[in-house]
Order: structure tokens, then sequence, then C-alpha cells
């Protein structure tokens, strides 16, 4: 029994993602298979428990071998949907985040795609900055010593090697769009390169079309994308 139940479990966490992204269920309902089929998977870890603790009393190892499987099994499926609602309850209900809250990087490229999604084009403003310098206090713009050409090269060979679909590049600027791959969420970056006597500082903007939270995710990308960037300058001037 346990074991059909992770079957089941497995199924619907599986099919949450495609049937969104194929526009078979809205994303209300997605949600919902997520729910029941974590509940459905803590079901058959409860069973897996109790058959693993039973078996292990009559020292029948075989059915034991089975619960101990169907709990591990179990933690390997709830882990991710365990993540995204831990992610829920922590990060910040906004969804457009940017190394430049007072100046942010505008979507031009992009602003056609941005009017027809639910999020707004614009930057929402200060509720947001407010609410972004809590949670990411250090997300922040990136100097680089280098020339414009040399950083941009970097910026481009970045998004490229993510895959992300880009809409336009100039001299100082590129817009492109990351599609996650559960559910095909889509969301819109710009980067931003102005000369300074420091040298080039790249502002990065990111920024979900669909959804209030982000749960995170506009964050960590920029973040690790000016690591990123970073790191290739850093490698190149070894060279």
């Amino acid at each position: 029994m346990g074991v059909l139940l992770l079957v089941i479990s497995v199924a619907l966490l599986g099919a949450a993602g495609p049937a969104y992204r194929l526009e078979w269920l809205s994303l209300g309902s997605s949600f919902t298979l997520l729910r029941q089929g974590s509940h459905l998977a803590l079901g058959a870890g409860v069973l897996g428990l109790l058959t693993f603790m039973v078996a292990g009393l009559c020292r029948r190892w075989r059915p034991a071998l089975v619960g101990m499987v169907v709990i591990l099994a179990v933690a390997a499926t709830i882990a991710l949907p365990a993540q995204m609602m831990h992610m829920a309850r922590t990060a910040p209900p906004i969804h457009d985040i940017t190394t430049d809250m007072t100046d942010p990087p505008a979507f031009e490229a992009l602003a056609d795609e941005r009017q027809a999604a639910p999020n707004a084009v614009a930057y929402p403003g200060e509720p947001f900055a407010r609410q972004q310098r809590i949670a990411y206090p250090r997300l922040a713009p990136l100097t680089l010593d280098q020339p414009l050409a040399r950083v941009m090269a970097a910026v481009e060979a970045t998004v490229d090697a993510r895959d992300w679909h880009v809409a336009e590049v100039t001299s100082h600027r590129l817009e492109a769009t990351a599609t996650t791959r559960w559910f095909g969420f889509e969301d819109d970056i710009v980067v931003r390169l102005t000369e300074t006597p420091s040298g080039v500082q790249v502002d990065m903007r990111s920024a979900s079309r669909i959804g209030r939270s982000d749960l995170g995710t506009n964050a960590a990308r920029i973040q690790t994308f000016l690591e990123d960037v970073a790191q290739r300058q850093i490698g190149r001037a070894h060279v």
C-alpha cells in the first residue's frame, strides 16, 4: 500500500509542472496537485515506517527492507516541494529584484511581452525596494576594472551558458528571458553596463512575469550570475 501511494504521489508531483506548462491546468490547480501529491507521499512514508517497525519486530527482513526503501523514496520525493514551501514562508512576497533600486534597468525589448503578462513592466518602487533591502542586503552591483566590450563579452557568454533566450543586445545592455524547466515560468532579465571612474558597473534586474512571490529565485539568479561574470573576468585576466 505504501508503494502504491508513493507511485501515485510521484505521478501527481511530476505532472503538476507539465500540466501547467501545456495549459491543461491553471496555476492554482497545479499547486493543488503538488499539495495532494505531497500529502500522499507523507501517507506512504507513514505506512513505510509502520512496515519497517512491525517487520523488524517480527524479524521479517524483506518487508522491513521494503519499508525502509519507501521511507527513503518519500524523503527524496517531497524534498523539492518541502523546499518550495519553506521558501514561500521565508522569502518576501516580491517578484522584481534589481541591483539598482534607485534607477533600475528598464525593460525595452521585452516591454510588450511583459505588458501582456500579469506583473507590471515598470519597477514597483519603494515597497519592493524596502523588502529587498531586508531580505537580500548583500545584493549589489558588480564593478570590473575591464574595458566595456570585454565585460559585455563576459555577460553574453554567461547568458549563453544558461541557455536564456536573448531578446536584444547592445554595447551596454542585454535583455533576455529565462524559462524554468518544471513549470515553464518566464522571468525577464536586463543587464546594464555603465562606465565609471572605478571601472564598468554591472547592474542587473530579474523580474517574474507571473506570481506575487518568486520564492527567492530572482535574487539567487542575480547573485550567481554576477559571481559567474566576475569569475570569467578573473579567469581571463590570468590567461
